[in-house]
């Protein structure tokens, strides 16, 4: 009997998962950190870009989350982060746990990630402060957990059903209970309501702040309160208190920000200033990032100078003008070319210069009559 050849398709739709993660890493791993690392190995086999927007918004997570999972594999030796001179990430090296070096092979042995991040404010590096470990114990899977960005000074109660009917009957909370069903458009649950309890009872946030996190996750399409709740933690680490300190940081990472400042030719990071401005036309005037980038790419043609100020009178115009698509544009375009050739016959009958009669001169007769006398 001849031999048989076996063989599969060039693409196979699977992933492989190193037996070395399964026995030695995912135990103490979390939810978020398990899923983040086996969405990195599957782009990776796909040789599919992604970013970290793309998957926070997947995981239904924020981007703080992604960072710190990504720093707490990062600590543990399965992938490497690579920055560049800006301290931007750039890319993610993914270790191969079957090389004859583990966890701890050098950065040549396995293979790259195609992993194309959203540009990021220059202290993206800094968005997780990590612990930092004494050498010998930091590679270990138990000093990870305890370093990998815990919030114990966070954590939520168990709250009792009196605790819950007591919060109920306060004097204020109807109205915050009431704004917070408005946003999420039905009744609360006892369990979200308990969240927004430990808003206020833990994380000591005021009824504005609470409205504008509420609103702020909303306007974003995430209504879970696991994920509002998440983004809570994250600002109470980071010290806000203020509905104010709230729109700054929620802007410095708001990927459509930095479209914006790219249009405008703008490396850094907002000013607070300019966060006003690029607010007011996603927000007040409603538009699209591609209508905002159009009136962008109009004001660098025109000026290098207040270049948020020039912008900003192109969409408050076209604002007025109810423009809602960039075919409106187009329709105000054509409608001043037409005006403007109308206008100008007129603008040369009424120039005060054209009120005289004009005289008609043969210049070389004038020449000629010069050279006689």
């Amino acid at each position: 009997m001849p031999f048989l050849t076996i063989y599969r398709d060039e693409q196979v739709n699977s992933t492989i998962v190193p037996n070395q993660f399964i026995d030695d890493y995912m135990k103490d791993a979390n939810d978020a950190q398990l899923k983040i690392y086996l969405y990195l190995l599957r782009m990776m086999n796909a040789r599919q870009a992604t970013s970290v927007s793309d998957i926070a918004d997947k995981f239904n997570h924020t981007e703080k989350d992604v960072i710190r999972a990504l720093k707490y594999w990062q600590k543990l030796h399965l992938l490497d982060l690579d920055y560049d001179s800006g301290k931007n990430l750039t890319g993610i090296h993914i270790r191969d746990l079957d090389s004859p070096g583990g966890s701890g092979a050098g950065r040549d042995s396995g293979t790259v990630s195609s992993f194309i991040p959203e540009p990021a404010p220059p202290e993206a590096a800094d968005f997780l402060p990590m612990k930092t470990e004494p050498p010998e114990i930091a590679g270990s899977p138990s000093a990870a957990v305890s370093s990998a960005g815990s919030t114990a000074s966070y954590e939520k109660p168990s709250y009792s059903a009196d605790q819950l009917r007591e919060f109920k009957n306060r004097q204020d909370t109807a109205q915050l209970l009431f704004i917070a069903e408005s946003y999420i458009g039905k009744p609360l649950t006892p369990s979200e309501i308990k969240t927004i309890l430990y808003f206020t009872d833990v994380l000591h946030f005021s009824d504005d702040l609470i409205d504008y996190l509420i609103q702020y996750c909303v306007d974003k399409g995430k209504k879970d309160f696991k994920y509002i709740e998440k983004v809570a933690v994250n600002w109470a680490e980071e010290g806000i208190s203020t509905p104010k300190q709230a729109r700054r940081t929620a802007g410095r990472y708001d990927k459509n920000v930095y479209t914006i400042m790219r249009g405008l030719g703008k490396d850094g990071s907002p000013t607070g200033r300019e966060l006003e401005y690029i607010n007011r036309w996603l927000k007040e005037y409603g538009f699209s990032t591609d209508i905002i980038l159009e009136a962008c790419e109009r004001t660098v043609l025109a000026t290098d100078k207040h270049r948020f100020e020039y912008a900003d009178s192109i969409l408050n115009s076209w604002k007025c003008q109810n423009v809602h698509q960039k075919s409106d544009i187009r329709g105000i375009d054509d409608l001043y070319r037409q005006r403007k050739k109308t206008q100008t016959p007129s603008k040369q009958n009424n120039n005060r210069f054209n009120q005289f009669p004009q005289n008609n001169y043969d210049f070389d007769v004038l020449e000629q009559e010069l050279l006689s006398n």
